[in-house]
């Protein structure tokens, strides 16, 4: 494990390498801050010691730029001006530890130790989670929700028997896996597995794309051409969005599935066909079919064996087999090797509600990803998704106050939504942490003041 200290006294240097050579690190020095930022770029630690204080050089700034570089490191801070509130701030700032001068070694040791054990204990949980995935997975899906679970079961219950399934749920849950899981399950599954979407075929071509036609049953059509369920023979063919379907092209959809035959646009000839048939929506046919647009009989033929996938939100027990299974794919797909997220980046995403489901959630993680230049995932490598942006604040009847008085209100009204989280506050803020911690510093002063006017103690809002 790589470690770096930062300290303007080289004797400082020298004791504390002295007392770490018992533990396997790898050790670098510095006594010069920007010194030690560019070995932290290029060498990436898992723990940096940092003196607090030292010469023309703000401490507690240096440490931001520590977790700017990358989050996931533990910095452990050390000063011989010790303050209950400087101690508060630097824990808050994002450090792991703070250490008064003069510190006892044993206890350096001790800690830096527990470090490197945490460090252990890090690996095998990744490499269990790891596992845990790989072990979850089912024909591409990942869950180990019940729902997700009795789901499934069902496929493989369904799958050797089906000729027709409906597969409901929102947009993004992956309705086209188990599509294919259907297929590839089935006896059928050496055959070709064909799918269409039904919202993006126009109403004028739609019956030439599903049954084909013959050379010259239109203008234009100068030779035979196969449609999809002919295509699908042997096979599965796979309307999504079956609820986008013309009418008109639905009472021969259910020729199809009743008689297992078709006739080509222009053609008297009926066609023999072996082919199983899984439709997919999003919306609810039933209701469809109420409002005429959906044909009844249709409905209750698909609607033989019906499959509903669940939403992410109804499955929160996924996310984290989610994440590593969507992380590892894409570490291996960037050539990147990012091991995991931050704490408070799991946090934020378990806060969420996900109204793009799976495949929001793998865009999400797959952006940052592609963003990351650490081997953690931070909350700055997320995408300007919905969870990034700040509830509308509203000021109505409340008094006229100054601009600036109101952009401090705003400003701790943004980190009250975000639970302190001031990393996130800043970027929906859409400034800098540096500006974030002035703009707090300049309110608990004035606070102090106002305070003070009236007689009345105020501590660090920190």
């Amino acid at each position: 494990m790589k470690l770096i200290v930062i300290d303007d006294e080289q004797e400082n240097l020298d004791l504390i390498c002295a007392a770490l050579e018992q533990l396997s690190l790898e050790i670098h020095t510095a006594t010069d801050p920007q010194r030690g930022l560019e070995l932290i770029r290029r060498l990436r630690p898992k723990v940096v010691l940092l003196d607090l204080v030292m010469p023309g050089v703000q401490g507690m700034e240096v440490l931001r730029q520590i977790l700017d570089i990358d989050p996931g490191i533990d910095v452990i801070l050390m000063t011989g001006y010790y303050s209950t509130e400087s101690a508060v701030e630097a824990i808050q700032a994002g450090a792991t530890d703070y250490l008064p001068k003069p510190f006892s070694i044993e206890k350096l040791r001790q800690r830096i130790g527990q470090l490197m054990k945490d460090a252990t204990l890090r690996q095998c949980a990744t490499q269990l989670e790891d596992d845990l995935a790989k072990n979850l997975e089912f024909e591409g899906m990942v869950g180990r929700s019940p729902r997700m679970l009795d789901l499934f079961a069902k496929i493989r219950r369904i799958a050797p028997h089906f000729r027709t399934v409906l597969i409901t749920g929102p947009t993004g849950v992956g309705k086209d896996l188990v599509a294919k899981a259907l297929h590839r399950l089935s006896s059928a599954g050496n055959g070709p597995f064909v799918g269409t979407n039904c919202s993006s075929i126009a109403e004028t071509l739609a019956e030439s794309e599903l049954f084909g036609y013959v050379k010259g049953a239109f203008t234009g059509a100068h030779q035979d051409k196969v449609g999809l369920f002919e295509f699908a023979n042997g096979g599965t063919a796979f309307l999504d969005e079956i609820g986008e379907m013309p009418l008109t092209m639905q009472a021969k959809l259910l020729r199809v599935l009743q008689n297992q035959e078709l006739q080509r646009l222009g053609s008297p000839v009926t066609r023999k066909l072996d082919v199983r048939v899984v439709a997919a929506t999003n919306r609810d046919l039933s209701e469809l079919v109420k409002l005429g647009k959906f044909r009844e009989d249709l409905f209750f033929r698909l609607n033989m064996v019906q499959l509903k996938v669940p939403p992410l939100a109804e499955r929160p027990e996924d996310l984290l087999v989610l994440q590593r299974h969507f992380l590892k794919r894409f570490s291996l797909q960037y050539k990147k090797p990012v091991s995991g997220l931050t704490r408070r980046t799991q946090t934020l995403l378990a806060g969420y509600s996900w109204p793009g489901n799976v495949r929001e959630l793998e865009n999400v993680i797959g952006h940052a990803c592609m963003m990351t230049e650490s081997d953690v995932i931070d909350i700055r490598d997320l995408p300007e998704t919905n969870f990034m942006q700040a509830p509308a604040v509203r000021i109505t009847n409340e008094p006229l106050l100054p601009l600036a008085q109101v952009g401090r209100l705003h400003v701790e009204r943004v980190l009250n939504q975000v639970s302190g989280n001031k990393v996130l506050a800043a970027k929906i803020l859409k400034i800098s942490r540096t500006s974030l911690y002035r703009m707090l510093d300049e309110s608990n002063r004035k606070k102090r003041n106002e305070a003070l006017e009236v007689g009345v103690p105020v501590g660090d809002g920190h």
